[in-house]
């Protein structure tokens, strides 16, 4: 599994029609363009692709489209973090049944207080004991005011069925710890795209990016620069990603996604309320920071 997970992998997002009902067909059609490019597999129902406010049925709906366009040389990971552990892992068996090569588990955080590292450790341990495919844990100390310590990664690690953590802070410290605990058989993957450079020389062994979506051979060159040792490029191409990178996140988030995804030729739509449609003003900034990462690299159209 480890090999599978070295590479570039985009959150997608989930597409909605004009009636808000999800859209199958652009879903399919997206992931087969991204499956054209050097992206290593997809991960889908990631917080990125709206998962907490998709029903049941919509989230297989999702994963079933998403399997669809995505070859079996290609890894299909799929987001099933619920609340309570037995809706957990009810998530994660569906989406095994469903296709998933492998599920990712984000921390219950509505009683974030009582989220100890004993409680962790045994919610995921319970997790992977019951996942018929490996299982990811989803470090999302931001949305969830949950941070994942290494002392649960440590013991979540000497499970067999638990290959990984996707690290999504610019917490380089932490994710060099964590790069280095059972390194032969547990990956890293960055989540933050700012700091994908330092994150691969640091350790990880590959990155879930929401820009990805947008630029996803740009985003795969920089991962092949660091790993190649090319430096220099890396850093040059880190430095023209970051701007728009932090604008389909952290600024604008989903909403500021999918109207890169529209600019890029792909099929973004609205969000799901109580998100909130994209201000003019956002738009105008993501398309000028969208252009000036296309003119850098000589693209056009």
């Amino acid at each position: 599994m480890q090999e599978r997970l070295r590479g570039i992998f985009p959150p997608i997002p989930t597409t909605f029609d004009e009636r808000g009902d999800v859209d199958t067909t652009a879903i399919t059609a997206n992931v087969r363009h991204w499956m054209t490019t050097g992206l290593v597999g997809i991960l889908a129902l990631g917080s990125n692709g709206e998962a907490g406010l998709l029903t049941e049925d919509e989230s297989d709906k999702v994963v079933r489209a998403v399997r669809d366009a995505v070859p079996s040389s290609r890894l299909l990971i799929v987001g099933t973090g619920r609340e309570s552990t037995r809706a957990t892992i009810a998530a994660t068996r569906r989406a095994a049944d469903l296709g998933a090569d492998a599920v990712l588990v984000r921390t219950p955080s509505f009683f974030k207080s009582q989220m100890t590292a004993d409680a962790l450790t045994r919610h995921y341990v319970a997790v992977a004991d019951a996942s018929p495919v490996p299982v990811l844990l989803y470090n999302l100390p931001g949305p969830t005011g949950i941070s994942l310590t290494l002392p649960v990664i440590q013991a979540a690690a000497e499970h067999a069925n638990i290959v990984g953590v996707k690290e999504t802070s610019p917490e380089l410290d932490r994710l060099s710890q964590f790069a280095a605990v059972r390194a032969e058989r547990f990956s890293v993957l960055c989540g933050w795209a700012p700091v994908v450079y330092p994150a691969v020389v640091a350790g990880a062994t590959g990155a879930i990016l929401a820009v990805a979506n947008v630029l996803p051979d740009e985003t795969v060159s920089l991962f092949e620069h660091v790993r190649a040792g090319r430096h220099h490029e890396a850093l040059a191409l880190q430095r023209r990603l970051t701007p728009i990178a932090q604008l389909v996140s952290t600024t604008y988030g989903v909403a500021g996604l999918k109207l890169a995804l529209d600019l890029a030729g792909y099929r973004g739509g609205p969000v799901r309320a109580p998100l909130l449609p994209i201000s003019d003003r956002a738009r105008t900034e993501i398309t000028q920071a969208l252009e000036t990462v296309r003119g850098a690299a000589g693209v056009r159209g």
